[in-house]
C-alpha cells in the first residue's frame, strides 16, 4: 500500500498545480471548450504509455462488456458534471476559498464505500480520514468564527457550486475504484478511454461557445494536456491499488497544495493558516499509510 499511497500524493501535488494554473492562465476561455482542448492533448501525450503495455491493453479490451461500459460512463458523466461546476465556483470565488470546500470529496466517498462496497478501515485510517478532512476545513477558516465557512457555503453561490462538485467527484472516485479494482480495467486502458468519454460529453458544449485562439497560446494548452495525462495516471494508478475512501483523502489534499500556491504567488490572505492546515494533511496522509 506504501508505494501507491506515494503515488497519491504526488498526484495531489498535480492536481494542487493544475488547480492554481487554471486560475492564474485559463479564467478567460469556456470552461466545456478548455476541458475539451485539455483532454485531447492529454490523449495524445498518454499514447506513447498505452504502447509500453499494449498486450494487456488488448487483452482487457477484449474482456470489455456492458459492465465495463457502464461503469465507465457513469464515472465520466459524474466527473464532468463535477468539473463543470468545480470551474464555475472558481470562476466565482477565490482560489483559497473554492478549493478547500470543493476538495471535502472524502467526507462523501467514506460512507458510499462502506454502504455500497463493505470497505473496512482500521480505527487508524478513520482517523487519518478525519485529520486530512479536517484539514481542509482549517484552510478555509475563518477568523470571524468557528463556524464560519459552515455560513458561507450556506449562503454564497461559489460555496454551493463547490460543494455539488464535491458530491459528484465524490461518485465518480467510487466508480474509478469499481472500475479499476473490482471488474480490473487495465489501468492504461481506462486513462484514453476516460478523457474520451468525457470529450465526448463535452464536445457539443464546447463546439457551441469556440474563442479566438492564436498560435503563441497552444504551447501553454500543450504543457497542460501534459500535465493533466501525468495527473490523471498517478490517480489511476492510486485508485488501482487503493480503497476509494484512502485514495480520495490523499489525492484531494490538493486543496492544501491550491492554497498554498495562491498564498505564495497570487499574495491570498490567511496564509500562515493555509500552512498549518498543510502539515494537517501531512498528519492525516501518514495516519492513512499504517
Amino acid at each position: 500500500m506504501e508505494p501507491a499511497i506515494g503515488v497519491a500524493v504526488l498526484a495531489a501535488f498535480v492536481w494542487g498545480g493544475y488547480i492554481y494554473l487554471l486560475k492564474r492562465s485559463f479564467a478567460r476561455y469556456p470552461h466545456a471548450w478548455l476541458l475539451v482542448v485539455f483532454y485531447m492533448f492529454a490523449v495524445l501525450w498518454y499514447l506513447p504509455a498505452v504502447a509500453v503495455e499494449a498486450d494487456r491493453v488488448t487483452e482487457s479490451a477484449a474482456a470489455f462488456g456492458l459492465p465495463e461500459l457502464g461503469i465507465l460512463v457513469w464515472t465520466a458523466f459524474t466527473t464532468v458534471a463535477a468539473l463543470l461546476l468545480f470551474l464555475k465556483a472558481l470562476a466565482a470565488g477565490e482560489v483559497s476559498y473554492v478549493t478547500p470546500i470543493n476538495k471535502i470529496v472524502p467526507v462523501f466517498v467514506l460512507p458510499i464505500e462502506i454502504l455500497l462496497l463493505g470497505q473496512v478501515l482500521t480505527p487508524l485510517q478513520v482517523l487519518g480520514v478525519v485529520v486530512a478532512t479536517f484539514a481542509v476545513y482549517v484552510a478555509n477558516y475563518d477568523s470571524a468564527g468557528l463556524f464560519r465557512p459552515i455560513a458561507k457555503a450556506a449562503n454564497s453561490r461559489p460555496a454551493q457550486l463547490a460543494l455539488l462538485s464535491a458530491v459528484c467527484f465524490a461518485v465518480g472516485d467510487v466508480g474509478r475504484r469499481v472500475a479499476l479494482q473490482d471488474l480490473a480495467i487495465a489501468e492504461r486502458l481506462w486513462v484514453p478511454l476516460f478523457f474520451g468519454t468525457m470529450t465526448v460529453m463535452l464536445l457539443p458544449m464546447a463546439v457551441a461557445r469556440r474563442p479566438s485562439l492564436s498560435r503563441q497560446e497552444i504551447p501553454k494548452f500543450v504543457a497542460v494536456g501534459a500535465l493533466v495525462a501525468f495527473g490523471e495516471h498517478l490517480t489511476t494508478v492510486s485508485f488501482g491499488a487503493l480503497p476509494a475512501s484512502i485514495a480520495s483523502p490523499i489525492i484531494n489534499t490538493q486543496a492544501i497544495v491550491a492554497v498554498v500556491l495562491g498564498g505564495i504567488l497570487l499574495g491570498e490572505r490567511h496564509f500562515r493558516l493555509r500552512l498549518l492546515a498543510a502539515v494537517l494533511a501531512v498528519v492525516g496522509v501518514a495516519l492513512l499509510s499504517l
